[in-house]
C-alpha cells in the first residue's frame, strides 16, 4: 500500500524538521512493503532521509529561466527530488491549471524520469449525474497523459470529498476504481478525499484501491501514523 501525505499549503521548513523527526521514529513499524510520500510546501523541501520519499507539490516545466514565483529541475535536484503531485484538484480550480497545462507540465516530468502522482477527480454536480458522467468527466482529465508511463501513480480525489470530512462511500470508490483500473494500465491506483484513521481501513480493503492520498489527516505524526501501522 501506497499512504501519501500532501501537506498543501501547511507547515514551515521547521515543523516538517520536526515531523519527519517523529516520522522516522513510527516508520520502523510499518509493513516494510507499504510506501510512505510526504509532500511539504516547497519553502519546507529539505535533504531530509529517512523510509520514506520527499516530493513536491508542483513544479514549473522548465531546468530554470524567467518564471517569477515559480521553481524548476534546478531547485528540485538540489533535494534529490523525482517524485511530483501532478494535475491536483485545488491547481485546476484555484489557480486556473488547463488539461493543456498539466498534460504538458506531466511530458516534462516524464521526460526527466519523474515518478508522478497524477490526481483526477470530479464535482459534485458531476457526482449527481450518474456514474457514466462521472467516468466521462475523468477520463477527458486523461487527455494527453501517457498512461502507459511506467513511473505513473494515479490519485482518484473526488473533488466534493476533499477536505469536507465526507468521504465517498464503498461503492462510489469500488465502481469508479474498478473502471479507472482498465484505462491506467496496470499503474497503481489510490484513493484522496478525506481518508482518516477512522475510515482507513475500509478503503485499503477496497478491491482496486492501492493506496491514500491524504490531505488534513496526514498534517499530524500521529493522526496520518495511524493510518499505515
Amino acid at each position: 500500500m501506497i499512504f501519501a501525505a500532501n501537506f498543501k499549503t501547511n507547515h514551515t521548513r521547521k515543523s516538517t524538521e520536526y515531523y519527519v523527526q517523529d516520522l522516522n521514529k513510527k516508520l520502523g513499524a510499518k509493513d516494510p512493503e507499504d510506501k510512505v510520500y510526504i509532500f511539504p510546501p516547497a519553502t519546507a523541501l529539505d535533504n531530509y532521509e529517512g523510509d520514506f520519499t520527499l516530493g513536491v507539490q508542483n513544479a514549473y516545466p522548465a531546468v530554470n529561466g524567467a518564471y517569477t514565483g515559480e521553481i524548476g529541475l534546478e531547485q528540485l535536484d538540489e533535494f534529490d527530488i523525482g517524485t511530483i503531485l501532478i494535475g491536483h484538484s485545488e491547481r485546476r480550480e484555484h489557480l486556473g491549471e488547463s488539461q493543456k497545462t498539466v498534460s504538458e507540465k506531466f511530458s516534462f516530468f516524464q521526460e526527466q524520469n519523474f515518478e508522478i502522482i497524477y490526481c483526477i477527480g470530479e464535482p459534485l454536480h458531476i457526482r449527481e449525474k450518474g456514474f457514466e458522467a462521472v467516468m466521462q468527466y475523468l477520463l477527458a482529465q486523461f487527455e494527453g497523459i501517457d498512461t502507459g508511463y511506467e513511473n505513473l501513480i494515479v490519485a482518484y480525489e473526488p473533488i466534493w470529498a476533499i477536505g469536507t470530512g465526507r468521504s465517498a462511500t464503498v461503492e462510489e470508490i469500488s465502481s469508479t476504481h474498478r473502471a479507472l483500473k482498465k484505462v491506467i494500465d496496470g499503474k497503481p491506483l489510490l484513493y484522496g478525499g478525506s481518508a482518516n484513521p477512522s475510515n482507513i481501513k475500509e478503503i485499503i480493503s477496497i478491491a482496486g484501491v492501492d493506496g491514500v492520498l491524504v490531505g488534513s489527516a496526514s498534517l499530524e505524526v500521529e493522526k496520518f501514523s495511524k493510518m499505515f501501522l
